[in-house]
């Protein structure tokens, strides 16, 4: 939550100097503390409820695409397992064998909370949102899935953590898949809403999209699952087509002792991809 939360000022920050603006810059050093600003200002702000929204599915349609989104993460490894007292330790929250489909599984349910949302709005510009992003999300699902079972019939595994052990005896895979990783990657942003593909949320058109009759913390929870989407997007990417957490040109990070100095350096790499 907390990286989702300073991608937004990094993507303000960001546009604003290629706008030739200065961006945000009145809350703390260089506007450093603008998220926090932000949230608090969105946790205080009272919330307003349509008169014709049915309730229950109004509340619950924030939740369903604020909680697929923080959990998608769990199953990616992000840097080399540690050795502790305890044992070797992976490091990913969730060390599942079939850790591919389980993000595939997970991320697919966050079209549920966008179609609730502009349904239970009893907005017709909502509706129309929800409606434009879930088409947009389910059909982009499909290429990106078949973009990525190239990845898994050349490394024979479903697990994250044997797509990163292969990459590190045979290169990265997006060398010989380079066709597939442009398509992930074309999916990616369309199933991020991001531009091009932020027809869900036209502007222009529908005022905002399916979050146009949300307030306070439950309009900032769309965002924050977006955010958080991008990040777990980004993450795939670089494990399946770039080597995930190792360091190329060496198997300095990949053999025993399992140190805090490997796992710092894998960590910033993975990062750094």
């Amino acid at each position: 939550m907390a990286v989702s939360a300073w991608l937004t000022l990094a993507e303000r920050k960001s546009s604003s100097w290629l706008q030739d603006r200065i961006g945000p810059n009145r809350t703390g050093d260089g506007g450093l503390l603008q998220p926090a600003a932000d949230g608090l200002k969105n946790i205080m702000k009272a919330e307003t409820y349509p008169d014709a929204a049915y309730m229950p599915l109004f509340i619950l349609a924030p939740m369903l695409s604020f909680i697929p989104a923080l959990i998608t993460f769990a199953v990616i490894p992000f840097a080399a397992p540690l050795s502790t007292r305890w044992g070797l330790v992976d490091m990913s929250v969730a060390q599942l064998p079939i850790g591919f489909l389980y993000i595939l599984a997970i991320s697919s349910l966050g079209v549920y909370g966008i179609v609730l949302a502009g349904w239970s709005s009893n907005n017709k510009y909502s509706l129309l949102g929800g409606l434009r992003s879930s088409a947009q999300m389910i059909s982009y699902e499909i290429s990106m899935g078949m973009a990525a079972v190239s990845v898994l019939l050349l490394s024979g595994n479903v697990s994250l953590n044997a797509i990163v052990q292969q990459q590190q005896a045979m290169g990265w895979n997006v060398f010989p898949l380079l066709i597939g990783f442009f398509i992930f990657c074309v999916a990616s942003f369309a199933e991020t809403n991001r531009l091009p593909f932020d027809m869900p949320e036209a502007e222009s058109e529908l005022i905002a999209g399916y979050h146009t009759e949300y307030s306070a913390m439950k309009f900032s929870m769309f965002f924050i699952a977006e955010y958080s989407n991008m990040v777990t997007a980004s993450a795939l990417m670089v494990t399946l087509f770039f080597g995930g957490w190792d360091i190329p040109g060496t198997q300095w990070d990949n053999i025993a002792p399992h140190t805090g100095l490997k796992f710092a350096v894998t960590l910033a790499f993975f990062f750094a991809k």
